[in-house]
């Protein structure tokens, strides 16, 4: 008898506990978790869902337990929700996790503190491609490509991946031939006769850069999961010099081999390391050269701990602090010293971000992470000589390194030994590149494991200190081709005829005569875009834009809600709403330069250029586009990094008196250093600038201006330190042919290229706009 019915308590209030693996599913249970109401108000209209998986949602460093629905026409992935044993779904609050190996759910349940559940809607059109992918050297995880750019990573944790897998390709059979099979993986022969990755790469058509990622995402590494972050190598072997000299091969870095046999005393003593350890079975003292990995979280965290949300990552790791400051990346020099000769733990390599992000070098929030043992705080890295301590210096020289002749010739070496025959075997073991069993998911054996204390030991072996790569190549990586450079194709080539950027001389104006050319759809209010086709004139009213190169579809804006939307031309029916230019304010302007490409400016005083996501000539979304920013005032030019901060600014006229009429970027690899600007001016000139990274020019006719940039950033307690040049280039040969007098230089249309401009009034507010491959320019004054 329960003791509390002795002192008349009646036993229908007393609260339940269920056991340990029992569901909490009563209805009076239903009642209490009321975080179910955030999915369905997620759901589409009509909504019915088909299957349900329970999966872990990979977020860099962090694990989160969560649901996976499939509906109608959209999935769902739920975070922080669970599925019971019955299939009902409740917040992790309010029901017991569902996760069985103990490893996965020490992860979510590690040093998190209890976040809100949340849910997101997805169209199965918008999915570009899904990869099978490991996690933690186990075949259970799934990445799911969007449209836009974003990914998610999903762990099946109870071995659904092949069921969801199928599911994914029932409702989008276009992707049964994009996710990752072993015929996908053999880049050596294309389907039906195209030519493979593979082949551009040893024809020049790609860049070292690019190819490099694509390899890296075939053998799974991604920038969603930080133990798999992308890997990328040591190219250069100078960090002490002034200049960088591409012609002396020591300049660079040996690449044929791994970092732990960069010099012939280091290989040695590692050498002396793999014949010393017994080889054993399930020990950590197994033989190889290596028990560190060239790539894990925390290597990566340590690179990037200067921007969120690598910061917290990085404390995270290191158990909420910083390091010790002298064990922080501090200098590319140091790191380079330890990783290739000083320091017999580290072989790491580098990260993607050495070769396009230069913001990951700067402290520019100011993080205090201390003071080394010599007395220097630590703040910026450290930068070569070379770089002449600018990070925009480092890292165009970087990328032009990775892509000069010397890496080009040996770069197949490396990736004989990261991608390769050299990965593991008698050839890694040859060529001192060898790493711990637990390293490698084919030697890991983790199924037949049943022991939980030895799986875990491997797997916190494996979370801590890396994973090699799946192997794409079992035979030797063939070279690139010595012979041709890049094709930049007809675009680039027109550059070199400046003359044809200019509109046909005009002889005479008396004799133009009204065009017998009709409006198609006569517009209903005042016109805003008019474009005239070889079939007729199409206008349409204010607050809308004609989308090239069909122009049957219009950009709108300007509505209560501060919403957008794309609609058919001559209809008032939209095609699909979108509601993030909301958080700019109301929209004043739109110009669509291409098919993909809007640029609005309004109320926030701010120039938005965004990106129209298509599947199958069809919109499905929005999303902001990035790069670097050019500005006009009058006869003085700028140039800011995206996050707003200035690099450079001049004055391409010849006095004071003339103005700028319209600029835009014109088409360099993005790796060159010598990026093209073009300028119009009053005085009829169109002047071609290259821009140069190294200390700030010496004080010229827009050396006010300057002034005025260093003075602002300076009463902000910033230091603008070093500054891009922008050098002369070079000019056309005088004013526009057919002109009797110097006119303001008009538009400068670069043919087959995402970039423009406008001619505008002196008066006016924007001089124009513009988009290259390289980098967002956006022209505003």
């Amino acid at each position: 008898m329960l003791k509390g019915a002795k002192t008349g308590v009646d036993s229908n209030q007393l609260t339940f506990f269920p056991a340990l693996h029992e569901s909490c599913h009563s209805e009076d249970f239903l009642e209490v978790c009321t975080e179910r109401q955030i999915i369905l108000q997620e759901f589409a209209g009509q909504e019915k869902v088909s299957f349900k998986f329970s999966v872990v949602v990979i977020q860099g460093h962090l694990a989160v337990e969560g649901v996976l629905l499939f509906g109608k026409k959209h999935l769902y992935i739920c975070s922080h929700f669970v599925l019971s044993q019955l299939e009902e779904i409740y917040c992790t609050r309010h029901c017991l996790s569902s996760i069985s190996d103990q490893f996965i759910f020490s992860l979510c349940h590690k040093d998190q503190a209890i976040e809100d559940p949340a849910c997101s809607r997805y169209l199965y059109a918008d999915i570009k491609e899904i990869h099978p992918r490991r996690f933690l050297l186990q075949e259970i995880a799934l990445e799911i490509f969007f449209r836009n750019g974003y990914s998610k990573f999903l762990v099946f944790h109870n071995s659904d991946r092949n069921k969801a897998f199928k599911r994914f390709c029932s409702v989008q059979p276009g992707l049964k031939a994009k996710g990752i099979t072993e015929d996908s993986l053999n880049i050596r022969r294309g389907a039906g006769g195209e030519k493979t990755m593979l082949q551009k790469w040893q024809r020049r058509e790609i860049s070292n850069f690019d190819y490099l990622m694509y390899l890296n995402m075939l053998a799974g590494r991604t920038y969603s999961d930080y133990m798999q972050y992308p890997v990328f190598p040591w190219v250069l072997a100078d960090y002490h010099s002034q200049t960088l000299n591409f012609a002396n091969h020591k300049t660079f870095r040996d690449l044929s081999k791994p970092m732990g046999a960069q010099t012939a005393e280091r290989r040695r003593k590692f050498i002396q390391r793999y014949k010393e350890v017994e080889k054993s079975e399930g020990d950590l003292s197994a033989q190889c050269h290596y028990c560190t990995h060239y790539s894990s979280a925390i290597i990566v965290a340590s690179y990037l701990v200067r921007m969120e949300p690598f910061t917290q990552t990085f404390c995270s790791l290191q158990g909420g602090s910083f390091d010790v400051a002298d064990r922080m990346f501090h200098s590319v020099k140091s790191t380079w010293d330890s990783a290739s000769t000083e320091n017999m733990s580290d072989v790491r390599e580098l990260i993607p971000e050495f070769f396009y992000l230069p913001e990951f070098l700067s402290n520019c929030n100011q993080f205090e992470f201390g003071s080394m043992q010599d007395g220097t705080m630590l703040g910026d890295v450290q930068l070569p000589p070379w770089a002449e301590g600018n990070p925009h210096r480092f890292i165009t020289l970087h990328r032009q390194a990775l892509e000069s002749d010397y890496v080009s010739a040996h770069l197949h070496h490396w990736i004989d030994l990261i991608f390769g025959h050299k990965q593991h075997g008698p050839a890694a073991v040859e060529a001192t590149n060898t790493f711990h069993p637990y390293f490698y998911g084919d030697k890991g054996h983790l199924s037949s494991i049943n022991d939980p204390l030895i799986k875990s030991t491997i797997l916190g072996f494996v979370s801590n200190f890396g994973q090699v790569p799946r192997q794409l190549f079992t035979k030797p990586h063939p070279s690139r081709s010595t012979l041709g450079k890049l094709t930049l194709g007809k675009e680039t080539s027109s550059l070199s005829h400046p003359t044809r950027l200019g509109p046909p001389p005009l002889s005479s104006l008396q004799t133009l005569k009204l065009s017998p050319a009709v409006i198609k759809e006569t517009p209903k209010g005042a016109i805003g875009h008019i474009v005239y086709t070889e079939k007729g004139v199409l206008a349409v009213e204010k607050n809308k834009v004609l989308i090239p190169p069909l122009w049957n579809k219009t950009f709108c804006w300007g509505f209560d809600d501060f919403t957008c939307c794309i609609a058919s031309y001559g209809s008032d029916k939209n095609l699909i709403t979108f509601e993030v230019m909301a958080y700019w304010g109301n929209c004043l302007c739109a110009v669509c330069p291409t098919p993909t490409t809007v640029v609005t400016s309004g109320t926030s005083s701010v120039v938005c250029v965004w990106e129209l996501s298509m599947v199958k000539d069809k919109v499905r979304g929005l999303s902001l586009r990035q790069g670097e920013i050019a500005s006009c005032a009058g006869s003085v030019m700028y140039l800011w990094t995206i996050n707003g901060q200035p690099l450079t600014s001049l004055c391409p006229a010849s006095s004071l008196q003339e103005q700028i009429s319209c600029c835009c970027f014109a088409e360099v690899l993005d790796w060159d250093v010598r990026s093209l600007l073009v300028t119009g001016g009053s005085d009829g000139v169109v002047r071609l600038w290259k821009m140069e990274h190294g200390k700030r020019p010496s004080q010229d006719a827009g050396s006010r201006s300057q002034e005025d940039i260093t003075d602002g950033l300076k009463s902000k307690g910033i230091s603008p330190g070093f500054w891009p040049a922008m050098r002369r280039a070079g000019s056309t040969a005088g004013p526009w042919t057919g002109r009797k007098e110097c006119q303001p230089a008009p538009a400068i249309p670069l043919p087959g290229r995402s970039l423009w401009m406008e001619n505008n009034p002196l008066n006016g507010h924007n001089f124009g706009f513009g988009h290259p491959s390289a980098m967002t320019g956006t022209i505003y004054k």
